[in-house]
């Protein structure tokens, strides 16, 4: 309700131009043509420009979905850096750890080799022969023998033992090693990866956020020219219904000239009558009066003998006096107010259908609709009176052009079955 429907407002302007005005000046008619011809063309500029919005709209949004998509894609990529970052750094620890496992294997190794030198050191020191052989030829019984020999192969075994516990030691640190350096070089190439990923989203970023602030400049430029077309649409119907309210009252002023013209014309043409009646009249009693005369003449000749005095008889002639009547003027201002003419009425109410998205708040002049007291035209000020058909109502509503009053109903079908009706309509003081 607030307002009516934009075009709502250019076509009931256009039909009531069409339907209310049967006649009007040339230099009106044509001065509303005009208009109403610029307010087509603003009107189906703003069609477009509207449509423009509307693909801009759709647009804009399809970029501010795509940079939350990609803005996502950033936050779940820079979250996997991390993870990534983390898992190199808990690999460097642990290439650290087996680093110093090696060092200790390295230094284990050199406490054995001492430890053999040592042996073998001493076994050279207290054996007066060649080494192990001379331990084992200097012994003195078969069993001191087997003795040796078994202490021997038991120094041996454990030497043995040792330096293969090394050797798969170090196999075993440095089999590590290369598995952690293959798997740090493993994450280093995902970092890369991640690293060229995140730039090329960033690269797609900024250009979907550019084309976001063109879309946003379009449809500033957009908004903004369709306010001035609705400015200039508003003010186009502002001027129509001025146009029609001349071409109306022109109308009412032609027909009260023309009643006027009529009634001098039958006046004048009533005085004429009577005049001529009233020439024949006294015609009529000159006539009578001579011949009244001439036979008293005669008369009076013929009684001269026989008459010691004369009489005469006295004649009057009698004439009838008319007078003509004067004409009062009409006046085109009655009792119940001044004069609009004969207008289109329909009816409203606040629901959806009749008033779109203003369904169910206040009138475009701010106050709550009310069936018998509301209604909506252009052309007047709002709280302008008007009388119809006896009834007193207030324009307090917009939507309909002057000349086609809309009657604000309590329910939709009320509204629909008031139709179309006409009547006339006087504006009160």
């Amino acid at each position: 309700m607030k307002k009516k429907k934009l075009f709502s407002l250019v076509l009931a302007t256009v039909l009531t131009a069409a339907t209310v005005l049967p006649c009007y000046g040339a230099s009106t008619k044509e001065k509303i043509s005009n208009a109403q011809a610029e307010q087509a063309a603003a009107q189906s500029q703003l069609d477009s420009i509207q449509s423009r919005i509307d693909e801009l709209n759709s647009k804009k949004g399809q970029s501010e979905e795509y940079l939350s998509e990609l803005n996502q894609q950033l936050d779940d990529l820079q979250n996997r850096l991390q993870e990534l970052q983390d898992q190199y750094d808990a690999k460097q620890n642990e290439l650290v750890q087996i680093q110093a496992d090696l060092e200790d294997a390295k230094a284990k190794e050199e406490e054995q080799y001492e430890a053999m030198k040592l042996r073998i050191q001493y076994m050279y020191e207290n054996s007066s022969g060649n080494g192990y052989m001379a331990m084992l030829f200097s012994s003195k019984s078969i069993s001191e023998l087997i003795s040796r020999a078994e202490y021997i192969q038991k120094i041996s075994d454990f030497d043995r033992d040792l330096m293969q516990e090394y050797e798969d030691t170090v196999d075993q640190v440095k089999e590590k090693e290369t598995q952690v350096q293959e798997e740090q070089a493993a994450i280093v190439e995902l970092q890369q990866q991640s690293s060229d990923q995140q730039e090329a989203i960033q690269e797609l970023y900024a250009a979907a956020y550019q084309e976001l602030r063109t879309y946003s400049a379009e449809l500033d430029d957009a908004k903004s020219s369709e306010s001035a077309l609705v400015d200039e649409i508003n003010s186009k119907a502002d001027a129509i219904n001025d146009l029609i309210r001349q071409a109306k009252e022109e109308e009412i002023a032609a027909q009260k000239k023309a009643e006027e013209e009529a009634a001098a014309a039958a006046a004048a043409q009533q005085a004429a009558a009577e005049a001529e009646a009233a020439r024949k009249q006294a015609a009529e009693a000159a006539r009578v009066a001579a011949a009244e005369a001439a036979n008293a003449a005669a008369k009076a000749d013929t009684d001269t003998s026989s008459s010691s005095g004369s009489s005469s008889s006295d004649s009057s002639a009698s004439s009838t006096t008319t007078g003509s009547p004067s004409a009062s003027d009409t006046s085109s201002s009655s009792s119940s107010g001044t004069y609009l003419g004969r207008f289109k009425l329909t009816g409203y109410c606040s629901c959806s259908i009749c008033t779109g998205q203003w369904s169910g708040g206040s009138t475009a002049s701010g106050t709550t609709p009310t069936a018998g007291r509301t209604i909506a035209m252009g052309g007047v000020p709002f709280g302008t009176k008007l009388m119809i058909n006896g009834q007193v109502y207030t324009v307090e509503d917009r939507g309909t052009a002057y000349g086609h009053v809309d009657i604000f109903c309590s329910s939709h079908s009320e509204a629909l079955s008031f139709g179309v009706q006409y009547a006339d309509v006087y504006q009160l003081s």
